[in-house]
């Protein structure tokens, strides 16, 4: 006798059912991946990006880095120092040159936009030790000699560190002001960087976890309309301490001029990507970094306000304590834009240019 299956005979439509699931979720995995990919820079020069404007140096993989000088010719400069801007900044918002009081001579600066700000190229393999060769390129272009000095502000802190660690036989003397820390970097005893982190709004702890445990999805976290992402990103202010706040209702419109030109290729490779390599794991520790100048032939200072709401200072005040032969100076009551406060500039630059530290 003839055997055969004993299964129930297949529905037609249980087939068509199984082909909608199918095609279903295919459409939600490629509409998700859609979702979470950045859109393309507007290269700088493209036919459809922005124009080029300012002078660029071609880079040793080709990308380009546009720059401003300021201060007395090169040439004729005793002091030549690169100034490496913060976050939602690019070469422009150097208070460093521009508050700078005339009777500081011999200074010459240059700044320059980071890769993916302004006018310079986007640099999607980014760290931090590719942003210190970019300096040390910029400075061997611009003839700046063996040595120079670099001052790094806020989130130019991630370069300004790497120059102390890839680069310190070309650096003259460095000073990083309102350096943003990364909660993740080793040496930080875990209580206190767990502290310093819950110090943060609620919606800044997610964007900074997103970016640390999950860069590939730092795009869509903070394009999402769903709930908030980043407060810098969304430019909110009231993120700022009352001190900040001060300030920038006393700088008014002074960035009007060139704000527009700051995201100008996409928020992806400027402020997104600043997170996914600040938060991100580095390859070294800062707090591991030795010393310089062990004959005091140059120095090395931080500078923080008390009152930063951005940038927590017990963070900053522990790695002073591990690196004992930077020079820590702490502003009581300042917040996060302090050097945009009047007299702040000539005490940080004349610090940096001098032995003797300039008394707050």
């Amino acid at each position: 006798m003839a055997t055969g299956s004993t299964d129930p005979p297949r529905s037609p439509s249980s087939g068509v059912l199984q082909k909608l699931v199918l095609v279903f979720s295919i459409c939600i995995a490629a509409s998700t991946y859609k979702a979470i990919q950045p859109p393309p820079p507007k290269l700088c020069g493209s036919p459809d990006g922005p124009t080029i404007t300012a002078p660029r140096i071609k880079l040793r993989d080709g990308r380009h880095l546009a720059y401003k000088e300021y201060g007395v010719p090169r040439d004729e400069a005793t002091y030549k120092i690169v100034v490496i801007h913060g976050s939602d900044s690019c070469r422009h918002d150097n208070a460093f040159s521009a508050l700078l009081s005339p009777d500081v001579k011999g200074v010459y600066m240059v700044s320059f936009d980071r890769p993916g700000y302004g006018e310079s190229d986007p640099d999607p393999n980014r760290t931090p030790k590719s942003l210190a060769l970019d300096v040390e390129e910029l400075a061997d272009q611009l003839s700046l000699g063996s040595k120079f000095y670099v001052i790094g502000y806020s989130m130019g802190g991630q370069a300004t560190w790497a120059c102390l660690k890839y680069i310190p036989h070309r650096l003259a003397g460095v000073t990083l002001v309102a350096p943003v820390v990364n909660y993740w970097w080793k040496n930080f005893p875990s209580e206190l960087s767990t502290e310093a982190y819950y110090q943060q709004a609620r919606n800044d702890q997610w964007a900074v976890r997103v970016a640390h445990y999950a860069p590939w999805l730092t795009h869509w976290w903070n394009s999402q309309t769903w709930f908030s992402g980043s407060s810098v990103v969304a430019r909110n202010l009231g993120i700022l301490s009352k001190a900040d706040k001060e300030i920038m209702f006393k700088l008014g419109g002074a960035r009007k001029q060139h704000e527009a030109q700051i995201r100008q290729q996409g928020t992806h490779e400027t402020l997104l990507r600043d997170m996914i390599v600040g938060f991100g794991t580095w390859e070294f520790d800062p707090m591991e970094i030795e010393n310089l100048f062990p004959n005091k032939e140059g120095s090395v200072h931080l500078w923080h306000g008390d009152d930063d709401a951005l940038v927590p200072v017990t963070l900053q005040r522990y790695i002073a304590q591990k690196l004992p032969w930077i020079h820590y100076h702490e502003i009581p009551g300042a917040g996060h834009l302090f050097p945009f406060a009047p007299g702040m500039v000539n005490n940080i630059v004349k610090t940096l240019l001098t032995e003797d530290e300039v008394k707050n």
